[in-house]
């Protein structure tokens, strides 16, 4: 099975200009139950679909299984997932040897911007770019599964 172990912090300045890349990203949820979330994901010109367990007690680790299925699936998937979705601009920042995925959010996450870093654990230190702000790790509002719920702009 594969871990996933990420820190998820807000931002706080300007990073777009450090993006070495972005893409535009598009996800809903057949599954967002916290046990066994099921996400499908249209990314850029290709899609996913991505099965994510409990978080650990940190909220850093987790369980999770991703492949990669055509966008006609994809698209067909998400007509058929629960209420809301996820729509948002992925910029990848690199900062020392790690690289911080920065989600830009709209709709009604519009305002909401997030740093995430896959570490190979979490007690691996890594450099905090100035733009890195409070962190949010294991803080469920911020994930995207309870985002599609409760929109960061009915906070």
């Amino acid at each position: 099975m594969a871990q996933e172990i990420e820190r998820k912090f807000l931002v706080k300045g300007d990073f777009k200009n450090l993006a070495v890349k972005s893409t535009r990203i598009i996800q809903g949820y057949l599954s967002s139950v916290p046990e066994r979330t099921v996400r499908v994901r249209v990314k850029g010109d290709k899609g996913f679909i991505t099965i994510k367990g409990i978080g650990s007690t940190s909220g850093a680790s987790r369980f999770e299984w991703e492949k990669e299925i055509s966008t006609t699936e994809a698209n067909e998937l998400l007509a058929i997932c629960e209420p809301g979705v996820i729509d948002k601009t992925r910029f990848l920042v690199k900062a020392g040897p790690h690289t911080f995925e920065v989600d830009e959010f709209y709709g009604e996450n519009e305002g909401l911007t997030v740093a995430e870093v896959e570490l190979s654990s979490e007690g691996e230190s890594f450099e905090r770019p100035e733009w890195l702000g409070e962190e949010v790790t294991g803080d469920a509002r911020y994930y995207n599964s309870m985002l599609m719920k409760n929109p960061y702009t009915k906070w």
